[in-house]
C-alpha cells in the first residue's frame, strides 16, 4: 500500500466515525444498549424523541448533548433518582451515554414562540413565569431557561412543550431532595418557595405547544 493510499483510508475512516457514531445512538435509541437493562428509549419517549404527555414522559429531541448526558450520569450517581432511569443509566456504558445523548441532541425539536418581556396583563402566573417573585428569591423561568422556556446550554433545559406531568414530578423532586443536581442548588430554593398551586400553574403553563407573543 502506497503512503497516499493510506492516507486515503484513514481520512475516509475519520469521515465515517461520526456517521458510524450517529447510527449507533439512534440503535440505543431504538433498540437499547448492548447490556439488556439497558432498555430502548423509543418506548417512553415516543419514535420521535419528542415524548408521550399522556404518561408525563418528556421529550428528549433537541435537547443538548451535554445536558442528556449529564442527566444519565447523574441517574448513575444518585443525584437524580428516578426508578426506571437509574438501572437503565447504569446499564449503559460511557461511549453508549454519548452515542445516544449525540443521537437525541441531533433530533429536530418543536418551533417554541418567543415570549416578549413586556408589560403585561395582571396574570400572576405569566408574570411568574417572565420576573418571577424577588420577594420570595424565585427568579423569572425565562430568565435562566431562555426566552419562551425554550433552554439554555447544558444546565437550563427547555421547559417549553414538556409534559405538565413532567414539569410537576420534577420541582416536586426538588422539593423533596429526590432530585439535587442543578447547578448552585438553584433549583431546590426556588422549587421549595412555590405554592402547589404555582408548581401546577407554571408547568400547565410551559407544557403548552407554543406560546403567544405578549403584546403590552
Amino acid at each position: 500500500m502506497t503512503p497516499l493510499s493510506r492516507v486515503v483510508i484513514g481520512s475516509l475512516l475519520i469521515l465515517a466515525w461520526p456517521t458510524a457514531h450517529a447510527a449507533d445512538g439512534q440503535k440505543i435509541f431504538t433498540q437499547g444498549g448492548a447490556n439488556p437493562a439497558a432498555m430502548a428509549c423509543i418506548g417512553c419517549h415516543g419514535p420521535d424523541g419528542k415524548g408521550i404527555a399522556a404518561a408525563g414522559f418528556p421529550r428528549l429531541a433537541g435537547l443538548p448533548a451535554g445536558y442528556l448526558s449529564k442527566q444519565l450520569q447523574d441517574w448513575r450517581n444518585g443525584t437524580r433518582k428516578q426508578p426506571v432511569m437509574e438501572p437503565l443509566a447504569k446499564a449503559l456504558s460511557d461511549d453508549e451515554i454519548k452515542a445516544v445523548s449525540a443521537y437525541l441532541a441531533s433530533l429536530p425539536a418543536e418551533p417554541v414562540a418567543d415570549l416578549r418581556r413586556q408589560q403585561i396583563a395582571d396574570d400572576p402566573t405569566t408574570r411568574l413565569a417572565l420576573y418571577g417573585d424577588w420577594g420570595r428569591q424565585i427568579p423569572g423561568c425565562v430568565q435562566c431557561h431562555g426566552p419562551g422556556g425554550s433552554g439554555v446550554g447544558e444546565h437550563f433545559p427547555p421547559l417549553a412543550g414538556q409534559p405538565a406531568a413532567y414539569l410537576v414530578a420534577q420541582l416536586n423532586a426538588w422539593r423533596d431532595g429526590s432530585r439535587s443536581n442543578d447547578p448552585n442548588q438553584l433549583m431546590v430554593g426556588v422549587a421549595k418557595a412555590m405554592t402547589d398551586d404555582e408548581v401546577k400553574a407554571i408547568a400547565a403553563f410551559f407544557a403548552r405547544p407554543a406560546h403567544p407573543e405578549v403584546t403590552p
